[in-house]
C-alpha cells in the first residue's frame, strides 16, 4: 500500500551524542582556500530604465547584485616599486520595479490604477587596485621552452680542401625540453552588497482628468552607488600545527 504523505503522521525524536573525531597526527599539510585580501570596492552607477506603458507611481524595487567575474592580474613590479595588482570585477544589478498603471477612465477625485512590474539588469565593470595582501598569492610560475641541438659533423661540396668538414648543427633536426606549469587560480566570493540609489521621472506629464497633482511617466534616470565587498582567495598548501590532547575536551 502507498504512503501518503498529505496524512498526519507522528515523528519519532532521536537521540544523538557527541563523539569524537578521528584526527590526523603530526603536523599534517593541507590544501584549503587561503584569505588574500577582503577588500571593499565602490563603484557609481548611471541607467536610464524606459517602461513599456505609462508610470503613475513606483511602489517598490526589489535589487539582487550578481558577479559574473572577479579576475586578479598581478603585472610586473620594477625593483623598489610597489606591487599593484589590479582586481577586474565585473557584473549587474537585477531590478524588479513593481509600479501602478492609471486605468481610464480617470476623474477628480480618484485615480484607478493596476499594478505591474519590470525587470531590467544594470550592468557595471570596474578595475580595483590592491597594493598589499594578509597573504601573497602564490605564482604564478612561467612556463619554459628551451631548444638544443648537436653537433654534426658532414663533408663539404667540390671547392673545399678534402680534409675539411662542416661543423654545425643538423637543421632537420629540431630538440626543445618544455616544462608547463598548473597554477592556482585566484578566485572571489561576494560578501556585502549595499545599494544608494535616486531615482528621478524625467517626461512626467499631468495625468489628463485625474487630480491636479497626479502624472505619469514613462523614463527614470538613476543614479546610484554601489558598494560591495568582495573576499579574495587562493587554493594553498599550508601546513597545520597539531593540536595537544590535553587542550581538547572530547
Amino acid at each position: 500500500m502507498p504512503i501518503n504523505f498529505d496524512e498526519t503522521a507522528s515523528v519519532n525524536e532521536c537521540d544523538a551524542r557527541a563523539v569524537r573525531p578521528t584526527l590526523t597526527g603530526g603536523n599534517p599539510i593541507v590544501k584549503v582556500p587561503v584569505l588574500l585580501q577582503e577588500v571593499s570596492v565602490q563603484l557609481p552607477l548611471r541607467a536610464r530604465i524606459t517602461f513599456p506603458e505609462d508610470v503613475l507611481e513606483i511602489k517598490k524595487i526589489k535589487k539582487r547584485v550578481k558577479l559574473t567575474q572577479c579576475r586578479l592580474i598581478q603585472p610586473r613590479t620594477l625593483p623598489g616599486e610597489t606591487p599593484r595588482s589590479k582586481l577586474f570585477l565585473s557584473g549587474f544589478v537585477r531590478k524588479n520595479i513593481q509600479y501602478a498603471t492609471p486605468v481610464c477612465p480617470s476623474d477628480e477625485d480618484e485615480v484607478r490604477s493596476v499594478i505591474h512590474s519590470l525587470t531590467v539588469d544594470v550592468p557595471f565593470d570596474c578595475v580595483a587596485e590592491i597594493t598589499t595582501f594578509l597573504t601573497p598569492p602564490v605564482g604564478p610560475f612561467f612556463n619554459v621552452r628551451n631548444e638544443f641541438d648537436f653537433l654534426v659533423e658532414q663533408p663539404l661540396p667540390a671547392g673545399f680542401p678534402s680534409k675539411d668538414r662542416l661543423m654545425s648543427t643538423d637543421l632537420s633536426q629540431f630538440h626543445q625540453q618544455s616544462v608547463e606549469f598548473f597554477n592556482e587560480q585566484v578566485f572571489c566570493e561576494l560578501v556585502r552588497a549595499d545599494i544608494t540609489e535616486w531615482d528621478e521621472a524625467t517626461d512626467r506629464e499631468p495625468l489628463v482628468n485625474g487630480p491636479f497633482e497626479e502624472g505619469t511617466f514613462r523614463s527614470i534616470v538613476e543614479k546610484m552607488v554601489l558598494d560591495i565587498t568582495v573576499k579574495v582567495l587562493q587554493n594553498q598548501q599550508v601546513r597545520v600545527d597539531s593540536i595537544d590532547s590535553a587542550d581538547n575536551p572530547c
